[in-house]
């Protein structure tokens, strides 16, 4: 079943501390950016990829693109100050697709499987979201007090992709830029206009690459599958 991603990659990456975009970092000498846009790439119910970039930051990226042969890019939009402002400008360019997905670029270890899962799941139940059960004792925590302990087996950690029928997230997309809403996540958005958002259990390697300890998970994670293959 086909698709269409978008992923916003005008952040600033500040918690990294590397002084630029993180998504130009390396992991194993290719840029983290490249990492995830070869899943895509190489995934052949993908038939489009939006960017959405700092104005200053396009050239750079069109010519990583042509050096790492990806060619599924349709677009590099404006970024905004906020993900959901960037998600708008792609969902702005678009035009009519079945499904669209939206991934954080610094998470490149998502596989074509929960992909597929994802994609299967929006278009059976309109929206759809990646994500993996909580391992930990979860506590509810104010003024350094705990209040109490949290059942964790109804608790979930949210990942990327999020999956949902075109016309569903740019309604969602829509009324919250007339309100002025900001959400936390596009699930959040959707969530607001009442429709059910579905999971799907993801990886524990799906993980963001958001701090410089992240970078040495990542490698490992590269590392075990090039031994795999």
């Amino acid at each position: 079943m086909q698709y269409e991603v978008v992923l916003p990659a005008a952040g600033s990456g500040k918690r990294m501390g590397a002084g630029q975009n993180k998504l130009f970092l390396n992991l194993l000498e290719k840029p983290i950016l490249i990492h995830t846009l070869e899943v895509f790439e190489q995934d052949s119910q993908c038939t489009g990829i939006w960017l959405a970039v700092k104005p200053e930051e396009r050239g750079f990226i069109q010519e990583m693109l042509e050096r790492y042969g990806i060619s599924k890019v349709k677009g590099l939009p404006d970024g905004g100050a906020e993900r959901q402002h960037s998600v708008h400008s792609c969902m702005k360019e678009m035009k009519q697709v079945d499904i669209v997905l939206v991934h954080d670029a610094a998470r490149p270890f998502i596989t074509h499987d929960i992909i597929a899962n994802l994609v299967q799941s929006a278009h059976d139940f309109g929206a759809a979201i990646a994500g993996v059960r909580a391992k930990d004792t979860m506590k509810k925590v104010r003024d350094g007090v705990i209040e109490e302990t949290i059942d964790r087996e109804s608790l979930w950690m949210i990942q990327t992709p999020q999956a949902f029928q075109f016309d569903l997230i740019v309604e969602a997309e829509d009324v919250a830029e007339k309100v002025g809403f900001l959400g936390t996540d596009e699930a959040m958005l959707v969530e607001r206009l009442g429709h059910e958002v579905h999971i799907v259990e993801s990886s524990y390697e799906n993980v963001k690459m958001t701090t410089q300890e992240d970078l040495v998970f990542g490698e490992a994670i590269l590392q075990k599958r090039a031994k795999k293959q």
